[in-house]
């Protein structure tokens, strides 16, 4: 198995809705603000492959909503998906399997493009991965994650026949396990991958950045954010006991962490690159 991750961008969001009741004294100490109180944020995804198969977890953000839409998020630098993937010798054509965490358009709106008027898969040749609970509420959505799920970003895949659910009970059709939480939004899935002799978990919208690590610095846009708490609290009382690499999505400065156990509660231990694993 090999396994690279893969930069799309940078974006920036609220940074008092990125850490919900937690003081910005405090999150700023690892999440500096702009003028604005907005925060810079990383778009990653994973690219893993194992055989014959090239799997892509989440997409980024994409480029094809309006001008007026990306004013509000501050799409900047010079990462994308297309360029990152084309520097490790990997074409959009060579994906076979396009896995979504969930469906928040800053997950999965790289996943779905424009050919000419007509809103087509990026990866023509893979199966785009969700879970039926999920794709339920990402496509009959409550007010609150309304925004979030953009019906471009999603029904193109259905409607294109590229999608499949990953059952539940049995997570066979990925070479990897699965955790499924539901705090942020519902059936979020999670890769816990083994890989050069570690067990990595691609933290997603769990646990965003090192700044996310103790229990209370939750988002405000968690649809059930107690419910993140105890999720959080139980998978990093497992990562400690097993010294699992987590691997962040969103965190702008740390690609991975291993965390340990403190007198104050499960502490971020050591900060590294992906590339030193």
């Amino acid at each position: 198995m090999e396994i690279e991750l893969i930069n799309t961008g940078y974006f920036k969001l609220d940074g008092g809705a990125m850490f919900g009741v937690v003081p910005k004294t405090l999150w700023q100490r690892t999440n500096p603000a702009d003028e604005n109180n907005l925060c810079n944020w990383a778009l990653r995804a994973l690219l893993i492959k194992e055989g014959n198969r090239a799997i892509l977890v989440d997409n980024g953000i994409g480029n094809k909503q309006s001008e007026k839409f990306f004013r509000h998020y501050f799409l900047h630098g010079d990462d994308s998906l297309a360029k990152n993937l084309h520097n490790v010798g990997v074409h959009e054509d060579d994906i076979t399997d396009m896995m979504l965490t969930h469906l928040h358009f800053d997950h999965c709106g790289g996943g779905i493009k424009y050919a000419g008027e007509n809103l087509v898969p990026t990866f023509k040749n893979a199966t785009y991965w969700s879970n039926e609970a999920h794709w339920q509420w990402a496509t009959v959505p409550n007010p609150r994650e309304k925004a979030s799920f953009l019906r471009e970003n999603i029904l193109p895949m259905q409607e294109s026949g590229h999608l499949r659910f990953v059952p539940l009970a049995d997570q066979q059709v990925l070479p990897f396990e699965i955790i499924f939480v539901d705090g942020h939004t519902d059936k979020q899935m999670l890769p816990k991958i083994t890989y050069k002799g570690h067990t990595l978990v691609f933290t997603a919208d769990l646990l965003p950045s090192v700044g996310h690590i103790p229990l209370p610095y939750v988002m405000g846009y968690d649809t059930r954010p107690l419910l993140t708490m105890e999720e959080k609290a139980r998978f990093l009382q497992e990562a400690a006991d097993n010294k699992y690499v987590l691997v962040f999505q969103h965190d702008p400065v740390n690609e991975c962490c291993t965390v340990k156990h403190t007198g104050k509660g499960v502490r971020v231990d050591q900060v590294f690159p992906f590339r030193d694993l």
